[in-house]
């Protein structure tokens, strides 16, 4: 995948960077993120009572859709910094969860930049704009401002 300068990626803020494939959230991923966090509510690992609701169907849990950003950031067109030696996720700004995702829907995530600053030599602080689409439907999953540190 090419690379971008510092400068290169600072001249995208407040534009889109990319988009990621869509991805399958599956009653199986859905039934390990509960297990891996103890949240086995019965609408996300209960069909046949989460077929009683309005959702007519499981839902991922919000934070499995938030955890995809890694998942989608991976799988999506983004610009990568030229010498890039690890990133780290440094939190979020906001977090909104506007619709469920339903087992069995496709998702991918949206990008955009949002601030691009250096916090020391080297030491690279951006926040991004992840909005989350649920394949055939208006309302986004999620939209979240996450910040992460890169070193260079």
């Amino acid at each position: 995948m090419p690379t971008v300068s510092v400068e290169e990626l600072k001249a995208k803020v407040g534009q889109p960077i990319g988009t990621s494939e869509w991805v399958t959230v599956s009653q199986e991923m859905i039934d390990k993120f509960a297990d891996a966090t103890g949240d086995h509510q019965f609408i996300h690992v209960d069909p046949e009572r989460a077929k009683q609701t309005p959702f007519g169907t499981t839902i991922a849990h919000g934070f499995l859709s938030l955890s995809l950003m890694p998942l989608l950031t991976s799988k999506a067109d983004l610009p990568r910094l030229d010498g890039i030696k690890m990133g780290v996720n440094y939190g979020g700004n906001k977090t909104r969860f506007l619709a469920p995702v339903r087992s069995g829907k496709r998702v991918r995530g949206h990008f955009k930049l949002l601030q691009l600053d250096e916090k020391r030599p080297g030491q690279w602080q951006q926040t991004v704009e992840y909005t989350l689409e649920i394949e055939g439907e208006d309302k986004p999953a999620l939209m979240a401002e996450w910040v992460s540190q890169f070193f260079v």
